[in-house]
């Protein structure tokens, strides 16, 4: 009669072909388990003196109880020795040794949590991956990683969350009194633009007509002074004298026309609460894809662009101007 052999389940297991499983069926051989978001625990399971015995790491236990937890798990005998003897898993970056001494702060606890991580990992990538054992521990760190920046998240939004609260709680109090008088404020000044922008119109007529009244005052001064110096030249002082004096009190007109030539800009109310004409400079946009032309080289444009073209191809939608790629990352 053939030897039935006790070791084919987890030999056929370790080949990639694992089953039947059957609750409370454990079959022998070397296996892992782990709670979670702990390290990897080696588990033996043996038939010996017509009953199951089961070790997870140093300790003793059920076999049929722990069978389900590490029968998708099977090790090589060599992997399970190297595990009991505390040398780790090929596949599994070391722990940090940071110890159980951790600061009793959350933020600090993880500041010393990720300095590890980082070191070892850092230390790690130096180095192309050339196995898998190597790539599974990449994977397991990045998972690592990922983990404290989650706890970080949630850590950060526990903690601001008080005062996000208590922010949103005096933004709602002071709202109405914030928002509604600033909104009737520019109402109320939209209001005047009509009034404002004729005020302005009147002005540029007065100040049009000063204009033209200044230079007629300014040409009889120069004439003025023309004729006093063609007296002063015939040596007729009494006319030279006349002229003169004519031609003074024409400039002093003429200077006090030019004054009131100059722009009053049209305004409304009073010091501290004056309203008066700006001018607000905008674009209106008369052709669109001219327009799009001279902004194409421009990086805000470009980055909008790309992020509708990247939302295009997802949906799979190809546009005019783009092609449809794909590549495989680790993620």
């Amino acid at each position: 009669m053939a030897e039935v052999n006790v070791w084919l389940w987890w030999q056929n297991a370790l080949a990639g072909n694992i089953g039947p499983i059957h609750d409370g069926d454990p079959q022998q051989g070397y296996y892992r388990t782990r709670f979670k978001d702990k390290p990897w625990e080696p588990v033996a399971i043996w038939f010996e003196d017509g009953k199951w015995n089961a070790m997870r790491g140093d300790h003793q236990v059920d076999a049929s109880d722990i069978w389900t937890w590490c029968c998708c798990n099977p090790i090589s005998y060599e992997a399970y020795t190297k595990a009991i003897e505390g040398a780790g898993w090929d596949d599994e970056p070391e722990t940090p040794a940071i110890g159980h001494n951790l600061p009793t702060d959350p933020f600090e606890a993880l500041q010393v949590e990720f300095a590890a991580e980082r070191e070892q990992a850092e230390a790690f990538m130096k180095k192309p991956i050339t196995t898998q054992a190597e790539a599974d521990r990449a994977a397991i760190w990045s998972k690592r990683l990922s983990t404290i920046a989650k706890k970080a998240a949630d850590l950060h939004k526990v903690e601001k969350q008080p005062h996000l609260d208590a922010g949103r709680a005096v933004d709602d109090k002071w709202r109405t009194l914030k928002d509604e008088p600033d909104a009737i404020s520019k109402k109320l000044k939209r209001h005047m633009d009509a009034f404002l922008q004729e005020e302005a119109r009147k002005e540029r007529e007065r100040q049009a007509a000063a204009r033209a009244e200044a230079d007629r005052i300014q040409r009889e001064a120069d004439a003025a002074r023309v004729a006093a110096e063609q007296a002063a030249a015939k040596n007729d002082n009494n006319a030279a004298s006349d002229a003169a004096a004519e031609a003074e009190r024409l400039a002093q007109q003429a200077a006090a026309a030019e004054r009131d030539a100059q722009a009053r800009n049209a305004s409304a109310g009073r010091t501290g609460a004056k309203v008066s004409l700006r001018t607000f400079v905008f674009a209106e946009i008369t052709d669109f894809d001219a327009l799009l032309m001279a902004l194409k080289d421009r990086a805000e444009i470009k980055e909008v662009v790309e992020t509708l073209a990247n939302r295009a191809a997802r949906s799979g939608v190809e546009l005019a101007g783009m092609a449809i790629r794909s590549e495989q990352r680790a993620a």
